[in-house]
């Protein structure tokens, strides 16, 4: 279980997160109370996804005639992923809706309606579809302020840093992988955009 403020890098990338404010006087879950308050789909999609790692890693071992296989299999994983992400979405989510700015493997940053109080706890389910990610997790509030004002809006808006307090070590790592391949996405567009004239 992940409560430490270990430090990872942040990339932009526009995502989707619940959150949900958790009482003041009650303690956050532990590791065993988190997995039990997942939903089915977000438990699901954590399964499949730590099988698919565990057979990738074996068959990396395999000589470069297996790659063919490897890349069929990444491929058949793709849709299922993609097939779970669109279970999901279509559920009930619980928690006010925010928009996602940046995360990475110690937090997130989020912009709403709504100026969130610095040093309170929230319950949050986050959900990054390009990259196929899914899960539930708690976070603190470090920072939150009036985002730059754009008069085309009809409500002020704040920018909020939330800082991860309780989440599976599991899904740290697929947050750092993530943001490691937006990262690559991101370089991949400048070299082109860089290319065109």
């Amino acid at each position: 279980m992940f409560n430490d403020s270990t430090p990872y890098f942040s990339v932009m990338h526009d995502f989707t997160v619940y959150l949900t404010p958790w009482p003041k006087d009650t303690p956050l879950p532990s590791e065993s109370e988190l997995k039990f308050m997942l939903p089915t789909g977000l438990l699901l999609i954590s399964d499949v996804k730590a099988l698919e790692a565990d057979c990738l890693m074996q068959l990396r071992h395999f000589d470069d005639e297996a790659k063919s296989i490897v890349d069929y299999l990444k491929l058949q994983s793709r849709k299922i992923d993609l097939v779970l992400q669109h279970v999901i979405e279509q559920e009930q989510h619980e928690g006010e809706k925010h928009r996602g700015l940046s995360f990475g493997g110690s937090g997130i940053r989020i912009i709403g309606d709504t100026q969130l109080e610095v040093g309170s706890q929230y319950k949050i389910t986050l959900h990054i579809k390009e990259e196929l990610i899914a899960l539930l997790c708690f976070v603190r509030v470090s920072a939150s302020q009036p985002a730059d004002g754009d008069e085309n809006r009809d409500k002020a808006q704040y920018i909020a840093d939330l800082e991860f307090t309780q989440i599976l070590d599991t899904d740290v790592e697929q947050l750092v992988k993530a943001s490691l391949s937006v990262q690559q996405k991101h370089l991949k567009q400048r070299k082109l955009a860089k290319r065109t004239p």
